[in-house]
Formats: C-alpha cells, sequence, structure tokens
C-alpha cells in the first residue's frame, strides 16, 4: 500500500461516521456521568445503541465496500467507549461512595466491564464469517449499556443490584452462550416505540416507576435469562 492511498477520505464513509455518532454518544455519557447528570448519561448511552444499531444497515444499504476492515474496526472502537467505558463510568459515577473496602469493589466492577467489553469485541472481530452460526457468541455488548441506563431511568436502581447485575452480564458477554440476532419485528418495534418514548420529555410514569424504563429492562432480561436457560 503506497502512502498516497492513507488519505482518511478514501476510508471512511457514511456508516462509518454513525459509527462516530454512537462513540460520541458514549462519550458524552461518560461526561454526563462525571457532572453527577446521571439521567442524561444514561439517555445517551441508549442513544448511542440507536447508532449502532444503524451502521450495518446504513452500510449494507449504501453497499459499502470494505476490504480493509476499516468499518468494522472503526464500529469496534466506538463501541468499547459506548458499551464498555461509558457503563463502567456511569456505574463508578452513580454509586459515589467514600473511601473504603465498598469503593474498591465498585472500582473492581467497574473495571471488570470494560475488560470483558474488550474481550468480547476481540473475539467477534477474530471470529467473524469463521463459525457456522449467525447467532452472537456470549451477550451482546449493547446490552449491558441498556441494562443499566433503564435499570437507573426505571426509578428502582438499587447499588448493590446494579453491581450484581453489571458483573452477571459482564461474564455472559464473554461466555459462549449463543444469543439469536433480533428478527422479531413486532418486539422490535415495540422496542423502539419504548426507546423514543424514554428519550423524548414524556412523563410516563405509575407509583414513581417509569414505565417505558421498566418495560425495556424487562425485555432486556427476559433476552438475557431465557439464552441461558435454554443453553
Amino acid at each position: 500500500m503506497k502512502i498516497e492511498s492513507t488519505n482518511m477520505r478514501d476510508f471512511i464513509a457514511i456508516s462509518d461516521i454513525i459509527s462516530l455518532l454512537n462513540m460520541a454518544s458514549g462519550f458524552l455519557s461518560i461526561i454526563f456521568s462525571i457532572n453527577q447528570e446521571f439521567r442524561l448519561a444514561a439517555i445517551l448511552m441508549i442513544i448511542a445503541i440507536m447508532f449502532d444499531s444503524s451502521d450495518g444497515w446504513v452500510a449494507r444499504k449504501t453497499n459499502r465496500q470494505d476490504e480493509l476492515g476499516f468499518g468494522k474496526n472503526i464500529d469496534s472502537l466506538s463501541d468499547i467507549v459506548s458499551f464498555g467505558v461509558a457503563p463502567a463510568t456511569f456505574l463508578y459515577c452513580c454509586i459515589n461512595t467514600t473511601p473504603g473496602i465498598f469503593q474498591i469493589i465498585v472500582i473492581l466492577v467497574s473495571l471488570f466491564i470494560v475488560i470483558c467489553g474488550v474481550l468480547r469485541l476481540t473475539r467477534y472481530n477474530v471470529i467473524a464469517g469463521k463459525i457456522d452460526t449467525t447467532d452472537f457468541i456470549g451477550f451482546p455488548i449493547p446490552g449491558i449499556s441498556l441494562i443499566l441506563a433503564s435499570y437507573y431511568l426505571s426509578g428502582l436502581f438499587h447499588p448493590y443490584i446494579g453491581l450484581i447485575l453489571a458483573a452477571f452480564v459482564s461474564l455472559l458477554m464473554i461466555s459462549n452462550i449463543r444469543y439469536p440476532k433480533f428478527d422479531n419485528i413486532p418486539l422490535i418495534a415495540i422496542s423502539c416505540i419504548l426507546i423514543l418514548l424514554l428519550i423524548l420529555p414524556i412523563n410516563l410514569t405509575l407509583f414513581n416507576i417509569n414505565i417505558p424504563a421498566i418495560l425495556l429492562l424487562l425485555f432486556c432480561l427476559y433476552y438475557l435469562i431465557i439464552n441461558l436457560i435454554k443453553k
């Protein structure tokens, strides 16, 4: 490859810009978590998932040619920001503790999220196209952001449950349990509606519980557990 052929405009495509919007949403979520704006941080993690879900679709619709794997790499690097560092930072900042043994546990669980995220994405890149299944191997990494974000926004968030849930989901990300890709159109449509209701300034609460958030959380937990049981 000649140095002249390494110009960035020769690599980047529309789908890559969407991947960067995913990463930008994750980065902004980190900033808002640090600034104790947890509702905005949670919403931005969900917005990152929306961008991540659409970049592959755009790549297919635009007939993206990616022989060198630029798109795959930018997608994975964006994902580790939005679905590795962002939820880890969110969890750590959300459980704001004084120095002590519990704070160490929070730090270790947050670090565990990032480590499992890196391992999950690296394995995905290594095995992509080399195994005879269309399923995800291990729980999809955007799931941890969606679970933590919807759990917090539901109004039911509890630090101890959040830590246990984050550690459990992280373990499932690096497992070899098969999770089928989302192809249930009605369920996808309902999930999209719930996400829109959640990120728009619409207050749908019952007994101080955010209804769209709790339904999203239940959908995620069902997907998480039902495939674990089927193993």
